[in-house]
């Protein structure tokens, strides 16, 4: 039993720091940045980590970016305003996201300047033979080691994990919680102390900040703990923080 657990947790963390921290705070927001060679050994360690749940930091970053300009108006990729259920909602994601990612949808130049874009790898971590290749990893992992019938109930979320972390973020954190600042949208910092979701729930601090690498900070209680992380990898020179303007929340809005 404590090794599904282990293995669901470690998954569920693992997954949702590469969201956070590559596909969010980097390919969206550039609040660091990192040489070519290094950018390619993260495009591998979040298709590792992310697995079946694999998402294209070019249809994230893009599609991030929109959210931000248009966050709550009809534009906006997802906004709990425009959708009744949290279901409808994330299809509208879905779909979105994909004809981004699939260069179906031609964007506007300002969402994705600085994107990071490897075409070659991002189809084949997409493509459902790799997503069938984790899929059966998880399942021989229940196999091997489920030793109680309900354990089986958390495999289901372990093929979702990364749709799960956005919508309880698009969806939650636009509904519930509190706010530090009075932003033109219905952001909230959705846990006071956020244990779950790695700094993704201080979502209304991120609203106002865009390009910030701490998405805490601003009350003592709000510690981020993906920044923690960056702070380490930054002092190792993996990443370098950055004050860069150019590609920052605040431009794209004005731009908007």
């Amino acid at each position: 039993m404590w090794i599904i657990l282990s293995f669901f947790v470690a998954h569920w963390y693992l997954s949702l720091f590469f969201q956070t921290f590559f596909l969010h705070r980097y390919a969206s927001h550039k609040a660091f940045t990192m040489n070519k060679t290094t950018e390619k050994i993260f495009f591998v360690l979040t298709w590792i980590f992310q697995g079946s749940n694999y998402l294209s930091p070019y249809g994230y970053g893009v599609m991030h970016r929109m959210h931000h300009a248009f966050a709550d108006t009809e534009d906006d990729p997802h906004s709990p305003k425009y959708d009744e259920t949290i279901w409808n909602m994330m299809w509208k994601t879905k779909t979105i996201y994909s004809s981004i990612a699939n260069k179906q949808f031609i964007p506007d130049k300002r969402f994705t300047d600085g994107v990071p874009q490897w075409e070659a790898f991002d189809k084949f971590a997409r493509s459902w033979p790799s997503r069938i290749f984790w899929g059966a990893i998880y399942v021989g992992v229940y196999a091997l080691f489920a030793t109680q019938w309900w354990l089986w109930l958390l495999l289901p979320l372990q093929f979702l994990m990364s749709p799960i972390h956005g919508a309880i973020i698009n969806w939650f954190a636009h509904k519930y919680g509190y706010r530090n600042f009075e932003v033109g949208d219905t952001s909230r910092n959705f846990l006071p102390t956020d244990f779950l979701m790695m700094g993704e729930s201080y979502h209304n601090n991120h609203h106002k900040h865009g390009s910030r690498a701490n998405f805490g900070g601003v009350r003592w209680h709000e510690i981020d703990p993906t920044y923690l992380v960056i702070k380490v990898l930054a002092a190792l020179r993996v990443i370098r923080l950055t004050n860069n303007k150019v590609i920052q929340l605040e431009a794209v809005q004005k731009a908007a």
